[in-house]
């Protein structure tokens, strides 16, 4: 009988990928959240994961990595030479109690819950 180790060996990679995430920048605190709208859903934690998937007709796409670094209002994520771009048409925004960004030419709306902090910042 042969033993799968697949498990344990996904253990250090695991590891590597949550060590590899930079935190939200201070000033670019508005983008964390749970963002969701036209068949996409996009999380962005303070520690810098991001959790993304999409589903158009039959096919779907899904990316878990760490932010690598922001570029304007866009911003990267991915390990190494392993990068996905997310194009930011227009920067989280809030009006009337509800905050709206457009990411890859899809508008998403912030999921209700409570408000992003920076990482270290305490709640009052």
């Amino acid at each position: 009988m042969t033993r799968t180790r697949f498990p344990f060996a996904t253990l250090p990679l695991l590891a590597l990928l949550t060590a590899c995430a930079k935190p939200i920048p201070a000033d670019r605190v508005h983008y964390v959240g749970d963002w969701r709208g036209n068949g996409v859903s996009l999380l962005i934690t303070a520690e810098g994961q991001v959790v993304y998937h999409r589903q158009e007709g039959g096919s779907t796409v899904s990316i878990d990595a760490p932010l690598k670094a922001f570029d304007g209002d866009d911003f990267e994520v991915g390990i190494g030479p392993l990068v996905t771009r997310f194009d930011v048409g227009q920067p989280p925004k809030e009006a009337d109690g509800e905050w709206t960004m457009e990411v890859d030419g899809r508008m998403l709306r912030r999921e209700e819950g409570e408000a992003p902090k920076a990482q270290g910042e305490i709640a009052t």
